[in-house]
């Protein structure tokens, strides 16, 4: 626990309440991260929207919203909690650990939202911004909308279009978790093929990962 505070650059009164953070639900104690990931994911949605509205004063809505999505994310949210080493702090059920858990990319960004969310309830704002936006800023070459956002449906379209005639489909498959933290999945047809599926906090993060996952197939089958 001293290290990762270390690591934070922040020490926690209530111990506990960071054991909590940690806890994931499969290691069965009368308390685990959800709630606190709850509030994390909340938290972290308004810090990385203030500082963009900052640091970009002339950008409209759109740009800004794509922008965040592109950090506060899964993917986002496991790269910097692999900063933090988290999956060394997790605790777990032996089976959970012997799934791999503790490298999971959805089990660390949720470990990540709910220490912010911890982290929130002690200190404060201001505090879970210097830490979230340090992590951010030393681990980001740059944050900017074309560094972040690639809109990989476009680009799987272009190639649909070119060597197919055709655009690609996207399925609803199917959603699960509770309504604040729904994930759906999504496959992607082309000429009623199923070429991938994904998994995202929203139907277009699952839609943008499918095409990613689509165009590396497809230029390998037309290579």
């Amino acid at each position: 626990m001293e290290s990762l505070e270390k690591t934070l650059g922040y020490k926690f009164k209530d111990r506990q309440l960071l054991i909590e953070a940690l806890t994931h639900k499969s290691y069965k104690q009368p308390y685990d991260n959800e709630r606190l990931e709850f509030l994390g994911d909340a938290v972290l949605d308004l810090v990385v929207g203030e500082y963009l509205y900052k640091k970009f004063p002339k950008s409209d809505e759109g740009k800004l919203s794509k922008i965040r999505a592109s950090l506060v994310n899964e993917e986002g949210f496991n790269k910097l909690a692999n900063v933090l080493n988290l999956g060394d702090y997790i605790f777990l059920s032996n089976a959970e650990e012997n799934n791999e858990g503790r490298t999971k990319p959805s089990l660390l960004s949720n470990a990540f939202e709910a220490v912010m969310g911890a982290i929130y309830l002690e200190a404060g704002l201001e505090k879970v911004q210097k830490i979230t936006i340090g992590l951010i800023e030393a681990n980001y070459e740059e944050i900017s909308l074309d560094s972040l956002f690639r809109d990989y449906k476009t680009t799987l379209q272009e190639l649909t279009q070119a060597h197919f005639g055709v655009t690609p489909d996207y399925r609803l498959v199917g959603s699960r978790g509770p309504d604040h933290k729904k994930e759906f999945e999504v496959a992607v047809m082309i000429e009623d093929k199923e070429y991938a599926k994904a998994v995202g906090k929203s139907k277009k993060i699952a839609q943008q990962e499918a095409a990613f996952i689509a165009i590396e197939i497809l230029n390998k089958e037309l290579s």
